[in-house]
Formats: structure tokens, C-alpha cells, sequence
């Protein structure tokens, strides 16, 4: 029987990445959480391969034999100790690294990486954006689950996903005000109703604002609470407006073929000739879509189109199972 362990970090897009492309690949698997303590998080897993148990932080799942034949993972963090197995185990699983981790590709049996990020090789899959867990099976599965909780509210139905200040971009609370008065008065032009998701970062004064603003408007605010109806306002949704903060909630939109709407954010300055703001990955991430006709930028009004559906989860799960079956390790 082929072992597969999903391996991720505690942070939630890293875990959705993981999971989802790690699911698309079709093999039964082990979920890993688990971090790594300083210093070791610094240091090259041959200095430490030999005492994974010793250098993770308390909580973290158990990182020991039997040692799997499959690993997917995502990020730094997540490479440094699926390479630390990898050698525990005599080189003898099969790591799929998910983003470039800037260590040299050869420590890898396959890559896969977005369009933005540096790494090009043999051993690695380019995507146009991020893998997800969104399918058309667990959109029809959330459908059946939440479509009569919704059913009251106008069409048309804009699913708004909104993240918050990160990294590369600021969005405070006059930002969010702006937007929620953009949404409100889409919803009384087009008649239609809102499906809005704010996320950990959006704060709970940003959701307060939310629900201040859009007071009085045909709008559910999910609140955190119970089973997460992210997948059904996907579902629902005539067309969807995605603050531009996260590349995994504008490649989930993407994948829908539903017109997405790019909410705009100011960037952090940053020292750099050239760069006025944000960052040059989240630049050419958004350049690449709107390229592509996939996205467009939020006016405060709907438009539609079409577009190929981004399909890299699957594309990419396939590449994987070829090259592990190549490499011998299907059973």
C-alpha cells in the first residue's frame, strides 16, 4: 500500500495548497501538521536529519518511520523537513515541493510553482496560479448543503472574499469602508444580493465595519462560526469580487470560469528601483491573469465574460502521478 503524507505548516493557506493538490493526486493520505523550532528552521536539515522529533515546535504531528513513500508539501518550512525524511529514509520518498523554497531543485523530485516564481527545470510544473482544493464535486456537495440558506437573496449574487493588510499591501479600515460602500451600491444597481467572506486578516473591527456599512443591504456576512460556506458561495455566485492580497482566493475564483473582479489595494513602499509598491509576485501574478482574460479590476460594477477555467490542481496531480509512478513507487 502506497504512503502519502501531506505535509504543512500551521498557516491555512499553506495547509489548503497542500491538502487540495495532495486530494487531487487521488491516493489515501496522512495529514502532517507540524513546525519547525528555531534555530533549526534556519539551518539545513543535514545538520539535523537525524533528530526530526527533537526540532519541532510542541503540537506539532510526529515526523517518524514508517517513512512514506510519497510527500507533498509547500513553503520553507515544509521543504526543509520533507527533506529531512527524505533522507531519513534513505532517499527513498518521493518529495513534491509546492512553491519555490530557494533551495536548489535538484534536492526535489518534482516542483510545482506559479508562473511568478523563479524556478524552471525538468523537474518542474508552472501553474498560472496557486493549487486549491476547489472542485466541481465539493461545489455541488457544498450546493446541496447551503443553496437553501441563501435561497432569499437577490440575483444577481456577488461573492466577495476579502482578505486584508499583509506583506505586500496595505488595507486599513478606510480602505474597507471604501469597498463596502462600492458593494452596497452595486447591490442596489444591480438589484442583486452579496455572499461576503472576510478572512482571519480582515480583523474583527473590519468585520464590524462590514456589518455596519452593508446594514440594510441583501447580504449574508459569514461570521466564523460553523461549517465554512466558502465553497458554496462559489457555487452561488453569478460573479465574484476578490481583494488582490492573496493569490490562493483570486486562483480558487479562477477556477469557477465566473467573471472575478480584482479589488485593488495600495502597496507597501519598498526600497526598490522600480517598484512603487506590493511586490513583483503578486505584480506578475495579477498581470498574467488580466492578460489571459481571466480577471479585471473592481470598478463597482459588474461586466461579464468568459475565460478557460484555471485547471492546475488537476494538471499538475497528474504530472505528479506519472513521475511517482515512473519512479516505481505506486502500488
Amino acid at each position: 500500500m502506497t504512503s502519502v503524507w501531506a505535509l504543512y505548516d500551521e498557516r491555512v493557506g499553506i495547509a489548503n495548497q497542500v491538502i487540495g493538490l495532495t486530494e487531487a493526486v487521488g491516493l489515501p493520505f496522512i495529514e502532517k501538521r507540524c513546525s519547525l523550532r528555531f534555530p533549526w528552521s534556519r539551518l539545513p536539515p543535514s545538520w539535523w536529519a537525524g533528530q526530526v522529533a527533537n526540532v519541532l515546535t510542541p503540537g506539532s504531528a510526529a515526523l517518524s518511520p514508517p517513512w512514506p513513500d510519497l510527500i507533498v508539501t509547500c513553503g520553507r518550512q515544509g521543504a526543509l523537513m520533507a527533506l529531512a525524511v527524505k533522507r531519513a529514509s534513505g532517499g527513498r520518498s518521493f518529495v513534491v515541493q509546492i512553491q519555490d523554497p530557494r533551495l536548489p531543485r535538484r534536492c526535489f523530485d518534482l516542483m510545482v510553482v506559479p508562473e511568478h516564481d523563479p524556478a524552471r527545470g525538468d523537474n518542474v510544473v508552472v501553474t498560472k496560479g496557486a493549487v486549491h482544493r476547489v472542485t466541481r464535486e465539493k461545489l455541488e456537495a457544498a450546493l446541496a448543503r447551503f443553496g437553501d440558506r441563501f435561497a432569499s437573496l437577490p440575483r444577481p449574487l456577488v461573492a466577495v472574499m476579502i482578505g486584508g493588510r499583509n506583506k505586500a499591501y496595505e488595507f486599513g479600515l478606510s480602505d474597507l469602508g471604501v469597498l463596502a460602500d462600492q458593494l452596497a451600491g452595486l447591490a442596489a444597481a444591480t438589484g442583486g444580493g452579496l455572499l461576503v467572506t472576510p478572512s482571519r486578516r480582515t480583523g474583527p473591527e473590519g468585520e464590524a465595519l462590514l456589518r455596519e456599512r452593508l446594514a440594510g443591504v441583501p447580504a449574508y456576512i459569514w461570521d466564523g462560526s460553523g461549517e465554512n460556506p466558502y465553497f458554496a458561495f462559489l457555487a452561488l455566485a453569478d460573479a465574484i469580487v476578490v481583494t488582490e492580497d492573496s493569490v490562493s482566493m483570486v486562483s480558487e475564483a479562477a477556477s469557477t470560469g465566473k467573471p472575478v473582479h480584482i479589488v485593488g489595494l495600495t502597496g507597501k513602499p519598498v526600497h526598490v528601483v522600480g517598484l512603487k509598491g506590493g511586490s513583483r509576485k503578486f505584480g506578475a501574478f495579477h498581470q498574467s491573469l488580466r492578460e489571459a482574460g481571466v480577471t479585471r479590476p473592481f470598478t463597482g460594477k459588474l461586466e461579464s465574460w468568459s475565460y478557460e477555467p484555471l485547471d492546475d490542481t488537476a494538471r499538475a496531480a497528474l504530472e505528479i502521478r506519472r513521475r511517482f509512478g515512473e519512479a516505481g513507487k505506486t502500488s
